[in-house]
């Protein structure tokens, strides 16, 4: 397993002092959040591009993947029935494949609650079909640059398409690409799911379909700055033999960015360490 950290965590430090901080607390990544290096991320220079993903490799880091896709540029939905509006998400998702790929990340997760309603279309149906049509289409882009598109199954407080891993798990199926498969995230699994998160694990990671981790706690700070306890959740992880990333991902920065990385990457340290020794 490899343990990567969100960046708009650090978004207030330029992204080679966020790569300095993310090595020295011993992370093994950066989940790029592509609003964080600007407001038109498909338009970033491949040289760039080239740049970022160096100036990780220099301080031991992966850019692991991206998340919060459609955040920026402003007016995307992945469900609306706007044809500019469709014409122009379709575009950016493909373009953030592209992305993902030219940093050296291997996973997309695609979140965004804004920006997948379904009231953006005529009725549910129809936003669905054409939620569908974009998924599929990343899919394949995905595959073919060697990536993985994940849906992101999120609250119904957050959003109303695809709520749960299982409402996801279906969507994978049909759409039936390598390139394509869902994630569970521990915010939002409290808010969606009937079982513990460790519960839906067990039932959906034998089958491939879950493929990325996303770790915060329940009061939106980081994980073991709240309630909820995440030993079950590393326990079925090795269980399992998952080896993809768990990305921490808090929502809440108190005290700040930084501090919240640095508890969240010992806490979550620990447990693996413990598990190892214990196994």
């Amino acid at each position: 397993m490899k343990l990567s950290l969100c960046n708009e965590v650090l978004r207030d430090l330029s992204f080679e002092e966020q790569c300095r901080l993310a090595s020295a607390l011993r992370y093994d990544g950066l989940e790029v959040a592509p609003f964080t290096l600007s407001d038109e991320p498909a338009s970033v220079p491949a040289a760039e591009r080239r740049r970022l993903r160096q100036m990780a490799a220099d301080h031991g880091l992966e850019i692991t993947g991206l998340h919060w896709l459609l955040t920026a540029p402003e007016g995307l939905s992945l469900t609306s029935d706007d044809a500019a509006v469709a014409a122009r998400t379709r575009d950016h998702m493909l373009a953030m494949v592209e992305l993902c790929a030219d940093l050296g990340g291997s996973v997309l997760v695609h979140g965004s609650p804004g920006q997948r309603q379904l009231r953006d279309a005529a009725s549910p149906e129809h936003a669905r079909d054409i939620a569908m049509a974009h998924l599929a289409a990343a899919a394949d882009a995905a595959a073919h640059a060697g990536v993985l598109y994940c849906i992101e199954p999120l609250a119904p407080s957050m959003d109303d398409f695809v709520n749960t891993v299982a409402e996801a798990v279906k969507l994978v199926e049909a759409i039936g690409s390598p390139g394509f498969a869902t994630m569970l995230d521990t915010y939002a699994a409290v808010g969606g799911e009937a079982e513990p998160a460790e519960a839906v694990l067990d039932r959906f990671l034998p089958g491939g379909h879950v493929r990325h981790i996303h770790f915060n706690d329940r009061s939106k700070r980081g994980p073991g700055l709240g309630a909820d306890r995440f030993a079950p959740i590393v326990d079925c992880l090795v269980r399992h033999d998952y080896d993809g990333v768990i990305a921490v991902e808090p929502f809440d920065y108190h005290p700040d960015g930084p501090g919240v990385a640095a508890f969240a990457a010992g806490y979550v340290r620990g447990l693996l360490e413990m598990r190892k020794e214990c196994s």
